[in-house]
């Protein structure tokens, strides 16, 4: 969270639970079949069990899986609704296990509620559990073991992602501790650590180790980028389309809804602009210094 917070935005600009379910079913019949609802935080959203209800309805039109990401600070009275509404994966992001740092990360207090919010995900069924963990040097790269330790016991695929520059997080290459570095400190405490096949469009690269009841990540976005095998789109949640989470370029699918526009003209919107995503992101020194979006404005 940034130190000044951030502007909240009017509701009238979010998109409507028909509107999600309108562009749902426009990105589902072009063969989208991975739905993830993000935000800011979707659990604040007082009819998100009815968005995931009517997104499962979808599954009967090609929709596989539905997934959401969030902080994981009211997971653990809602997790077994989520998953009978039609939740399938959750991800949730969580850069420390000491609360006095959660509280300085996150400006509030709440820990507990997210470690309470994990083993309530587990025992809800939900098909997969990840555990998004933001590393930077400095701050957390000590607790990088501890995080492992989670997989090991439990059921989650822990996923440690490099310090990524965006708007208001005081972004610094010295900050970031890369994928190299993190996969050396673990092999010293799991030297048996292996890695894991992974399909061409995962962001992902995964490992996992005898015995371990679930299996780490490292989201490698700074220093090996995957951008030729990424298929994402993001919508945020005033509704614009983001074809690369590190490109400034936006375009409002809620405007043209709102405009009346028929889906043909829909689909040519979107389909100019993923037409017009770049062969991949403009590297670490050049991102520094684009105007993009907090990250939580834009969804993880």
């Amino acid at each position: 969270m940034p130190e000044e917070g951030v502007e909240l935005t009017e509701k009238e600009k979010l998109l409507s639970n028909a509107e999600v379910l309108k562009l749902a079913q426009l990105f589902v019949a072009e063969g989208v079949d991975k739905i993830r609802l993000t935000g800011g935080e979707p659990m604040v959203r007082k009819d998100l069990l009815q968005i995931i209800e009517s997104l499962n309805e979808l599954k009967s039109e090609g929709l596989k899986t539905i997934g959401m990401t969030t902080n994981g600070i009211t997971l653990k009275r809602k997790a077994k609704a989520l998953k009978q509404a039609g939740l399938d994966h959750i991800n949730i992001s969580l850069d420390t296990l000491e609360p006095e740092k959660f509280q300085f990360v996150t400006r509030r207090n709440g820990w507990q509620n997210v470690m309470d919010g994990i083993h309530a995900a587990i025992d809800s069924g939900l098909a997969k559990i990840k555990l998004n963990c933001v590393v930077m040097r400095g701050l957390n790269e000590d607790e990088i073991v501890g995080f492992v330790k989670l997989a090991q016991t439990l059921p989650i695929d822990v996923r440690f992602i490099e310090y990524m520059p965006f708007d208001g997080n005081k972004w610094s290459q010295m900050k970031m501790f890369s994928y190299m570095e993190m996969l050396e400190l673990i092999r010293k405490e799991f030297p048996n650590l292996y890695r894991l096949s992974n399909d061409s469009t995962d962001t992902s690269k995964s490992f996992t180790a005898p015995g371990f009841a679930g299996k780490i990540g490292f989201i490698t976005s700074m220093s090996e980028h995957f951008c030729g095998g990424c298929n994402r789109l993001r919508i945020t949640a005033d509704g614009n389309l983001k074809v690369c989470l590190f490109g400034n370029a936006e375009v409002s699918l809620r405007d043209a809804l709102r405009s009346n526009l028929p889906d043909d003209e829909l689909l040519d919107i979107i389909g100019k602009a993923v037409k017009r995503k770049k062969k991949q992101h403009a590297g670490m020194t050049n991102l520094t210094n684009m105007k993009n979006r907090p990250m939580i404005l834009i969804g993880g």
